[in-house]
């Protein structure tokens, strides 16, 4: 009798230490007593930062490694159906006009990151003089005052003339910090030295040309789900932020390789 009482507690001393709690068990153990957690962490504090940083980490790159791998799939699909923007007669085109790749910038010109933007597309038109035309398209965000101002003045200077409007578009990005302190005083300089005819600059101002025009730039830019600045196409394929020169070369010889 003895031994069969033996027996039976030596079972139950296997049972104990073979079976594992389940994830459950242990979920709901601690939501019993989360003091078990705080314990374990007492005990070992660095030991649990460390677990915790290399959870996070791990967390991060597969996050990362997950976007990438969408975004080279949107991408490949944008290349297979690319998105058609209007270029409309009249339109400023920076470079020359029967450039491979047209890039369409969608842009605010009190952003930050659209000053950013402005660099690199300045980068790439110095790569590529013979293949690529960039088409300036607003994007003005309602916590940038200046921004729609700054849009108006642009397409008003455009109505006088296309190189006249350039040389403003580069004055206000390479001095944006001007649009912060100067408010429309920025503006006027910038149209003054970009050789604007101030008095009919003023009357096409607020036209309801310089109105539609920045209206259909806004809603072509949601239409394609552009929601903060800058976005870019190119011819078609969308850049979705302030991305380095890396990124542009990479689509635009994609592009020109399938041309040829």
């Amino acid at each position: 009798m003895k031994a069969l009482k033996l027996f039976g507690i030596s079972a139950l001393a296997l049972t104990l230490v073979n079976c594992a709690p389940s994830a459950k068990q242990l979920k709901e153990a601690v939501e019993k007593d989360p003091s078990i957690v705080f314990a374990a962490i007492e005990k070992d504090p660095e030991q649990f930062i460390e677990v915790v940083n290399k959870a996070a980490q791990n967390a991060q790159r597969k996050a990362q490694e997950k976007a990438v791998a969408e975004e080279g799939k949107k991408r490949d699909d944008e290349f297979k159906n690319p998105l058609k923007p209007a270029i409309e007669e009249g339109r400023v085109i920076f470079g020359p006009k029967d450039a491979k790749v047209t890039i369409i910038e969608y842009s605010d010109f009190e952003c930050p990151y659209c000053a950013k933007g402005h660099a690199t597309v300045d980068e790439v038109m110095k790569a590529y003089p013979k293949d690529v035309r960039v088409v300036y398209k607003h994007l003005p965000l309602d916590f940038h005052p200046m921004a729609m101002p700054a849009a108006q003045y642009f397409e008003a200077i455009a109505l006088q003339d296309a190189a006249k409007a350039e040389k403003f578009y580069n004055l206000v990005f390479e001095n944006q910090g001007d649009l912060r302190t100067k408010k429309e005083g920025a503006l006027k300089e910038a149209a003054k030295k970009a050789g604007a005819d101030m008095k009919k600059l003023e009357k096409d101002l607020n036209s309801e040309v310089v109105k539609k025009r920045i209206e259909a730039d806004m809603e072509e830019a949601r239409k394609f789900n552009f929601s903060g600045t800058p976005g870019f196409l190119i011819n078609g394929v969308s850049l979705r932020g302030a991305y380095p020169f890396a990124d542009f070369k990479e689509i635009i010889d994609r592009h020109l390789a399938e041309a040829k």
